[in-house]
């Protein structure tokens, strides 16, 4: 087991979840409360990585992020090195390509509040963002569960982005997804099913975190 990318990869995901958890309980509030007509146009753009395949997605930002393009350089400037090949480069593909799966559970949560206990909160005089930190998060903690596993689970088996954006440097860029890449390429298939163990023991663990905080509130569904 490499364990120098095991340890990039649960870096990856977890700052990946909060940056993605900070950045749609917001944006999912807007989706739900909002009246505004461009709010589809939002919501289609918010879903667009779930169906866009990685490796065009990970070019596209390789070629945003690059020195060929005026928002490149800038960042050039600023850090003294361009995002793509590295870990924060990385960061910026994985909270990208990872929205969906935060975006999505928050949207069904908040939705699934009833309206009327929202119009009361607004006729007590509540703003929004009120009504989403004392009304909407605590009614739909379950979404908020289900948003940061399905999150980081996502990131943690990344590869179209990881590959195309940050490559297989060891200590920067190399997750799990690209030794077991590397581990097949090279026949090493004894490696490569010890680091899919690791990859599918994450998975249930967490689909089983969700499925049991589900029924422990006398609940089915996340």
């Amino acid at each position: 087991m490499d364990l120098q990318a095991l340890t990039l990869t649960l870096r990856l995901a977890s700052i990946t979840t909060v940056i993605l958890l900070v950045l749609a309980v917001p944006l999912a509030a807007l989706l739900v409360l909002g009246r505004s007509r461009w709010l589809a146009f939002l919501e289609a753009i918010a879903t667009l990585p779930l169906v866009l395949p990685p490796t065009v997605l990970g070019f596209s930002l390789l070629v945003l992020l690059g020195p060929r393009t005026s928002l490149g350089r800038a960042i050039i400037n600023v850090l003294g090195h361009p995002l793509a090949f590295s870990f924060s480069g990385l960061v910026v593909g994985s909270v990208i390509y990872s929205l969906p799966f935060a975006v999505q559970p928050l949207v069904a949560g908040f939705s699934a509040v009833d309206q009327p206990l929202i119009d009361a909160a607004r006729l007590l005089g509540a703003g929004s963002g009120r009504v989403v930190l004392t009304l909407l998060l605590p009614l739909a903690k379950r979404s908020l569960l289900a948003a940061g596993i399905l999150t980081f689970l996502h990131t943690v088996g990344e590869f179209g982005v990881v590959l195309m954006l940050g490559g297989d440097i060891p200590g920067a860029t190399r997750t799990l997804s690209i030794v077991l890449y590397n581990q097949v390429e090279n026949f090493d298939y004894a490696a490569a099913a010890r680091t899919a163990s690791v990859l599918l023991t994450l998975s249930v663990a967490a689909l089983v975190a969700i499925y049991a905080g589900t029924r422990s509130r006398g609940g089915h569904h996340a």
